[in-house]
């Protein structure tokens, strides 16, 4: 009689394990970091250089981002190199997980809400941080609190608590103190 190992073992790869599925997802991945990484290099060299300022070269603004821009355009092309070579080419991508999915869709709401909603609209960043922290760890917890068949107690909320106010006044003292960068 066979065990559910050796049932496991004799049944074909999944989407999700077939080395072929995966390599077509990081060759979707990398041709997303390409884009990303030209689209960052394109906005970064035609920022205004402020010669009329007399800025120092090596303090120009887009000079960072264009440099990162070229790291993720590299890396990009890398990660495309090597999943075409694992034959990401001809194999279909991984189909979704809705879960995953939902995962994705409620962080880029979260990322919305922050940019568009908290930020630049007279609370002070650090707030706004903190706020879109603590709402980051509460919300996707959430899941697998219920999945574990638990609640969140008064001690989950005070560590959310505590890691948002924390990292809300961590970053606005890092860019405003250390990076000279004026936040809204």
């Amino acid at each position: 009689m066979k065990t559910e190992t050796d049932r496991t073992a004799d049944a074909a790869p999944s989407a999700a394990t077939d080395p072929r599925a995966e390599a077509a997802d990081d060759l979707r991945a990398s041709l997303g970091w390409i884009a990303l990484g030209a689209a960052i290099l394109v906005g970064s060299i035609t920022m205004d250089r402020l010669e009329q300022q007399h800025i120092n070269p090596y303090t120009i603004p887009g000079l960072v981002p264009g440099l990162l821009g070229i790291a993720m355009l590299i890396l990009g092309a890398v990660l495309g190199v090597r999943s075409w070579r694992r034959g990401g080419l001809a194999a279909r991508p991984a189909k979704i997980d809705a879960a995953v999915a939902r995962r994705l869709a409620i962080v880029i709401a979260l990322v919305i809400v922050f940019s568009v909603g908290l930020v630049g609209h007279g609370l002070p960043f650090w707030a706004a941080a903190a706020i879109f922290v603590v709402a980051s760890i509460l919300i996707l917890q959430a899941p697998q609190r219920a999945a574990e068949g638990r609640s969140m107690t008064r001690r989950d909320i005070l560590f959310a608590l505590a890691v948002g106010i924390g990292s809300g006044l961590v970053i606005t003292f890092v860019f405003q103190e250390l990076f000279l960068v004026r936040l809204p």
